[in-house]
């Protein structure tokens, strides 16, 4: 018996609803990640960019449990001398809440081409309106 590998000529993508209504802001980042990498599928092959597209809605409902939303703050460099910035995560949910999920999201993605491939498969959605209907996407229980 052989193993299978999948390459890019026969990958079926799908497209999944993740509502993020009352769960914690890492369970639904972690399971978009899984769902946008291919390991849901039995024929998932590392070397080769076999996931799905993710809808996320309701960002803004999401929550961040213990003293996340107080004590956590997200920080970059611009490029610039002096150039770091930071914000703290009860700001940036409540004015950015797409934002905080997809930054949450591409930290779990691998840091390659196929994690940068993957990441461009994310739509995140503050509201529980989204424009993707034709695509007719699934709703996945997490």
């Amino acid at each position: 018996m052989s193993t299978y590998m999948a390459n890019p000529q026969n990958v079926v993508r799908k497209w999944y609803i993740l509502d993020a209504t009352d769960k914690p802001l890492g369970r639904v980042a972690a399971t978009a990640a899984h769902i946008l990498n291919g390991k849901h599928k039995p024929t998932y092959t590392p070397h080769v960019d076999c996931g799905d597209n993710v809808i996320i809605i309701n960002s803004d409902k999401a929550v961040l449990t213990g003293n996340k939303l107080e004590n956590k703050v997200y920080r970059w460099h611009t490029g610039w001398i002096g150039g770091l910035k930071e914000i703290k995560y009860s700001k940036l949910m409540a004015e950015n809440s797409d934002r905080a999920m997809k930054i949450a999201v591409e930290g779990m993605l691998p840091h390659n081409s196929i994690g940068r491939a993957a990441a461009t498969r994310l739509r995140v959605y503050k509201g529980a309106e989204h424009n993707h209907q034709a695509q007719k996407p699934e709703n996945y229980e997490m």
